[in-house]
């Protein structure tokens, strides 16, 4: 479980791919103060796991579902990257719950200055769109941000001078691919309500057949 609230910018040294899997190793500082091997590490609001330990970097397997779900298939050398580590139970969640299980990508499709704020707006798609409110919470590349308006297709977001500087956002452009995460909270709403209309549509049609046995029982 993370916050969206990012530790610092990693450097991609190599991305090193297989047939379907990779390797990729990251350059760091910061978390690296109690990184052990095993542990979940966000890369821009991925979750990977540390396979290997060096000095200050270290290596993560990425698999072939984690490629088509999010934008880290487009990583290559020097690249720099959101990290954030899992969040201690102690702490405090300075953003919104993220899972970082990437939902979908998105693309950015302007950034405009706002006196000292940025905006950022990303189209995303339709299983995106359908968990968004105004005011409501989603992760771009792990960070946890405000969604601040919303049309049918996009998402935009405002960005202060402290969050572009110490994310990746400082180095976007137009066109770059971004990891949507939905607000779990609302994932998991749909889920139930879904779940409770199947089940009074089976109870439903359990209802008829048995009726209906009943009348061709002659009964």
């Amino acid at each position: 479980m993370f916050t969206g609230i990012v530790e610092e910018l990693g450097t991609v040294i190599s991305l090193k791919r297989g047939s379907k899997a990779a390797v990729l190793t990251i350059k760091a500082n910061v978390i690296f103060e109690d990184l052990k091997l095993g542990d979940s590490v966000a890369v821009n609001g991925v979750c990977l796991t540390a396979t290997h330990i060096s000095g200050n970097t270290f290596q993560a397997d990425v698999m072939n579902e984690t490629f088509n779900r999010s934008s880290l298939g487009s990583l290559k050398k020097g690249s720099v990257v959101n990290l954030e580590r899992a969040m201690a139970a102690n702490g405090r969640f300075g953003g919104h719950m993220v899972a970082g299980h990437v939902d979908d990508t998105g693309e950015l499709v302007s950034i405009k200055q706002d006196d000292n704020a940025v905006w950022f707006t990303i189209k995303a798609p339709e299983n995106i769109m359908k968990y968004c409110i105004e005011k409501g919470s989603i992760a771009l590349d792990g960070i946890s941000l405000t969604i601040a308006k919303l049309s049918d297709d996009t998402i935009s977001v405002s960005m202060i001078p402290h969050t572009i500087k110490n994310t990746n956002f400082g180095y976007k452009k137009p066109g770059d691919k971004i990891n949507l995460e939905n607000d779990m909270v609302g994932k998991y709403i749909d889920k139930l309500l879904h779940f409770d209309q199947q089940e009074t549509n089976d109870k439903h049609t359990n209802s008829t057949l048995t009726m209906e046995m009943l009348r061709t029982a002659g009964f």
